[in-house]
């Protein structure tokens, strides 16, 4: 009874830190694009002081999404179970890490913005937004394609779930540092996922009578 009351609390886990990840991602996102509208190409800009602390914040707040993230992940690859493809499951494992070791790295460099020399804070900006919009972005899409292509084998996720899965990705993957704000897809999915979660949903053939 244990065992299974501990594989029913997993798909609650996988939400909750899917919403936790959605929204602490999205609002890192909206902090950074108001504090620096111009992305990388305003790199000789000095932040005012408003400007520096929605930075600030953004940074304080990324570590967090990242831990949430990996929990998401965890969860949701828990959910596979035996049932997974290996190839599939090794792709989804290794984009969801190359995802949040990119999105560490842009926030490590999006904080030389704060200091005080004009040269580092330039550099800084633009390669965080070179990791975050390009890199990272395209890591987030095969994690997108992945976890849908799992969704469907296993019967997990409806069809329309499958298809607005597949729309993100090709968004990520082919709009990317394109059009601004598009970085907000990635959450907007990941939160849609995290309530369809949440709602009770079970695995394939987790029918009424595996609870016994």
């Amino acid at each position: 009874m244990r065992q299974t009351n501990e594989r029913l609390g997993t798909p609650r886990a996988a939400g909750i830190a899917g919403v936790v990840f959605a929204v602490l991602m999205a609002i890192a996102i909206v902090l950074v694009r108001v504090a620096l509208p111009e992305g990388g190409d305003a790199a000789d800009i000095d932040l005012d002081a408003g400007q520096r602390r929605a930075v600030r914040t953004a940074l304080e707040v990324l570590p967090f999404a990242g831990i949430a993230f990996l929990w998401f992940m965890g969860a949701l690859r828990e959910q596979a179970g035996e049932g997974e493809d290996r190839f599939v499951s090794t792709v989804f494992l290794g984009s969801g890490l190359v995802f949040v070791a990119t999105l560490f790295g842009s926030a490590a460099a999006a904080g030389t913005v704060l200091g005080g020399d004009q040269d580092h804070s330039s550099f800084g900006r633009q390669f965080a937004y070179a990791l975050l919009s390009t890199y990272a972005m395209r890591m987030a899409a095969v994690f997108v394609f992945t976890a849908s292509a799992i969704g469907r084998r296993l019967g997990v996720f409806p069809r329309p779930l499958i298809v607005l899965g597949y729309l993100a990705g090709l968004t990520l993957l082919l709009v990317g540092s394109d059009v601004p704000w598009s970085e907000l897809v990635f959450p907007g999915w990941a939160l849609v996922v995290s309530l369809y979660i949440l709602r009770g949903r079970r695995p394939a053939g987790a029918g009424p009578g595996s609870a016994a």
